[in-house]
C-alpha cells in the first residue's frame, strides 16, 4: 500500500489557479497509476484524473476537462494536480490515491488538502 501527503490547497477566488501535490511517504509510486479525488461538504468522494505509471497517459473527469492537469515526477515520488479556471464547484477536499481505472486502489487516504474558491 502507498502511503501519501496532499499539499498545495487554499483560499483561492474563481478564475485562479491552485497546483496540488501529492508526495510518497514510507515508500515510492513506482509501478503505480495514481489519481486524484475530491469530497465536497455533503457529497460523496468522487474521481477527478489519473496518470498511468509507465505511459503517462491521462484521463480526466468531465468536470475537470481542460481545466486541470494532472503530472507525475516519478524520480520525486509525487503527483500533480495543476488547477486553472477554478470554479466555487470545485470547493472540496482533494486526495489522491493508487488507482485501478477511475476505482480508488485502497480504502486508506491521507488527510487530503482542502480547496475553497469563492466567487
Amino acid at each position: 500500500q502507498v502511503h501519501v501527503v496532499e499539499s498545495g490547497g487554499g483560499l483561492v477566488q474563481a478564475g485562479e489557479s491552485l497546483r496540488l501535490s501529492c508526495a510518497a511517504s514510507g515508500r515510492t509510486f513506482r509501478g503505480y497509476n495514481m489519481g486524484w479525488f475530491r469530497q465536497a461538504p455533503g457529497k460523496e468522494r468522487e474521481f477527478v484524473a489519473r496518470i498511468s505509471w509507465s505511459s503517462g497517459i491521462t484521463y480526466y473527469a468531465d468536470s475537470a476537462k481542460g481545466r486541470f492537469t494532472i503530472s507525475r515526477d516519478n524520480n520525486k515520488s509525487t503527483v500533480y494536480l495543476q488547477m486553472n479556471s477554478l470554479r466555487p464547484e470545485d470547493t472540496a477536499v482533494y486526495y489522491c490515491n493508487a488507482v485501478s481505472g477511475t476505482s480508488p486502489l485502497y480504502d486508506d487516504w491521507g488527510q487530503g488538502t482542502q480547496v475553497t474558491v469563492s466567487s
